[in-house]
């Protein structure tokens, strides 16, 4: 990788208390939309795992939506780490121990929720075109080890970042969380350089193909099959459906494209380069976190029913416990 005269330095024990640059206004405001996202996301992926790991009959539907929301709410919690990191202009405070394992989850969370989206546009896909196969092979038991086996590859495609993610000290004494993809200490060699870029391009093809381009291409194809079907057939007798369809698409495409650049982008320029870049895919992937769930809100009426029942019920319960404790 090209890193032009930049020195770049392990961090240790007299360098790591640098301070960092200035907080700029920017910086601040993108840390508090950041931490509001936190909250709603917490609130809102928190209802939706109460009411269907508790309140709901286990379904296939509700299965596939358990685990999507728990891949959401893992997400949503590590945002307060990248925003304390925006907030202090991109200097890491948290040691190489987080830094390992803070992006490790972020990519587990991602290829899980990816992973499980594709599967769930397949199974709407042969839902429409293939229910009589859907009536004999779509079971529980055999939709839970797909579940287990998206999450056993999400961490097997995450583990590289245990490997090769580290902390070093730039120009000015900040601290960045970076990736080393030599696992050597020397960054400046022609050498090490040209392997760094060849281990790096192979890692970004990986992550870019399997965690964005193929499941794309699944997902629209899928959706794109089920709206002609559906009208067709006429099962459809509003727009609804559809523009929750389009609005899936569009949303999985716009959160994490920004994503995938930004790593591309790295091949031309150093990490600390793409500040920018980096908030945007900050932001979109957050909320897609957040606030992609209440797309799906708006698919099951049997979910909104349960949740509205529930949230009454839990209201009047605790009101009851306040009576009868202060009356």
């Amino acid at each position: 990788m090209d890193r032009g005269n930049t020195t770049i330095q392990p961090t240790t024990g007299s360098n790591s208390s640098q301070t960092p640059v200035a907080v700029s206004a920017a910086h601040l405001a993108v840390a508090v939309l950041l931490f509001t996202t936190f909250l709603v996301g917490v609130v809102g992926n928190g209802l939706y795992l109460w009411v269907l790991g508790l309140k709901m009959r286990r379904t296939v539907t509700t299965l596939w939506f358990l685990h999507l929301i728990s891949c959401y709410l893992l997400f949503t919690l590590l945002i307060p780490f990248f925003a304390i990191y925006v907030l202090m202009g991109f200097h890491w405070v948290f040691g190489m121990a987080m830094c390992k394992l803070l992006n490790a989850c972020v990519s587990v969370a991602m290829f899980s929720s990816v992973f499980l989206l594709t599967l769930i546009s397949l199974d709407r896909y042969t839902l429409t075109h293939h229910p009589i196969w859907c009536r004999h092979h779509r079971t529980l038991p055999r939709i839970r080890k797909l579940v287990v086996g998206v999450w056993l590859a999400s961490l097997a495609l995450s583990t590289p970042y245990l490997a090769f993610r580290e902390t070093r000290v730039v120009d000015g004494g900040r601290i960045t969380c970076i990736n080393n993809y030599t696992l050597s200490g020397d960054w400046n060699g022609a050498e090490i350089q040209d392997l760094d870029r060849r281990v790096h391009l192979a890692v970004y093809m990986a992550r870019f193909l399997l965690g964005f381009l193929l499941p794309f291409c699944t997902i629209a194809g899928c959706y794109g099959r089920v709206g002609l079907e559906m009208m067709e057939k006429g099962l459809a007798r509003n727009r609804k459906p559809f523009k929750v369809m389009v609005a899936a698409v569009v949303s999985f495409f716009l959160s994490w494209l920004p994503y995938h650049l930004y790593h591309g982008l790295k091949f031309f320029k150093d990490e600390w380069e793409l500040d920018t870049i980096l908030i945007i895919y900050t932001l979109t992937s957050c909320f897609n976190a957040c606030f992609t769930p209440v797309l799906y809100l708006f698919v099951g009426r049997r979910f909104q029913q349960v949740l509205r029942t529930s949230l009454l019920a839990l209201f009047l319960d605790t009101f009851t416990k306040t009576q009868l404790g202060f009356g």
